[in-house]
């Protein structure tokens, strides 16, 4: 008798693995639901997250970035936890990682469902370019050390278009960006991998959750109130505790930088508060406008509500992506 093909076998292995030939990419500010949104969907794709989430990848930062891992349940990630704080994460390493995590579930027949707010590490990965390693030049290095951040940024911006701040956030940052920006332009091979305009993007359904402005802002005043009811505090006092310093947790921003004033005394409670508040309303809109520049540069974002029903949710990702 002819041996039943194992696919057969495991028709539901099978099925799913079938579907595992495009990504799904869920995308949304903060406090919009994203998670959640995306466990829906690997838990009835049979899939596996993937974040998008610059801080997320930091050990011990779990309150003040929003990891939410129990809401996970038993849906495996990817991305979460792959570094220690104080350690200085980049968009290099990241699509490093993403790159092999993304391989990987493909190559297990598993659906991808990539998730995150951060849109320089969303846009990028989508846009499949590949960041080379590149030599430090100790000659240029030397050459820029003297200059301030003005003229360290007017240096880049004759070299190339700045679509984002990341790059000039300190004069560390933009000599290494200067030093990138030469290598390319001695190695124009390697460039062109890194070109956007060059580079094949990823096959993905990307979808968007559309959250109304005052909805928005009052998830996130309530999700603070509730972390810091949770611990948050605390979570930082025990990484200064644990050797990180006051410096390394202000430079990650948002929560840890203003958390962090307050346990060395720079701010009151209430000052924290407020003041992070406030911040992470802004961030939340930064991260709006990168979605809406993502659109403008040719991804298509598929918007749904954010309190649309969990069937409805679902059939409608499973819909689109079929077509």
């Amino acid at each position: 008798m002819e041996k039943i093909p194992e696919w057969f076998i495991k028709k539901e292995e099978w099925f799913f693995a079938m579907k595992a030939e495009r990504m799904i990419t869920i995308i949304g500010p903060t406090a919009s639901g994203k998670t959640g949104r995306a466990v829906m969907l690997a838990e009835d794709l049979g899939g596996e997250i993937i974040s998008g989430d610059s801080r997320q990848v930091y050990r011990g930062m779990d309150l003040g970035t929003g990891k939410d891992i129990e809401e996970y349940g038993d849906i495996p990630y990817h991305l979460i936890d792959v570094c220690e704080a104080g350690e200085k994460y980049n968009l290099h390493r990241f699509l490093y990682d993403f790159s092999k995590a993304y391989k990987d579930i493909l190559e297990r027949g598993v659906t991808p469902v990539f998730c995150g707010g951060t849109g320089l590490y969303v846009e990028s990965a989508l846009s499949g370019i590949i960041l080379p390693e590149v030599p430090e030049n100790k000659e240029l290095r030397e050459s820029l050390k003297n200059k301030n951040l003005e003229e360290l940024t007017e240096i880049l911006k004759s070299m190339k278009s700045l679509h984002n701040s990341t790059d000039i956030d300190t004069e560390k940052r933009a000599i290494r960006a200067i030093e990138i920006e030469k290598y390319y332009l001695s190695n124009p091979d390697t460039a062109i991998k890194a070109d956007r305009k060059q580079a094949t993007p990823l096959d993905s359904l990307i979808i968007g959750i559309d959250i109304p402005r005052e909805e928005r802002r009052k998830r996130i005043t309530e999700r603070l109130d509730k972390r810091l009811d949770s611990g948050m505090i605390n979570e930082v006092k025990l990484l200064l505790e644990k050797g990180v310093s006051p410096e390394d947790l202000i430079y990650y921003g948002l929560e840890y930088k203003f958390l962090t004033l307050h346990v060395i005394g720079r701010l009151s409670f209430d000052e924290m508060r407020n003041q992070l508040e406030i911040a992470i309303h802004q961030f939340a809109k930064r991260q709006m406008t990168w979605f809406r520049g993502m659109e403008r540069r040719g991804f298509k974002i598929n918007w749904l509500p954010f309190d649309m029903p969990r069937k409805e949710f679902i059939n409608t990702v499973v819909s689109l992506n079929e077509n």
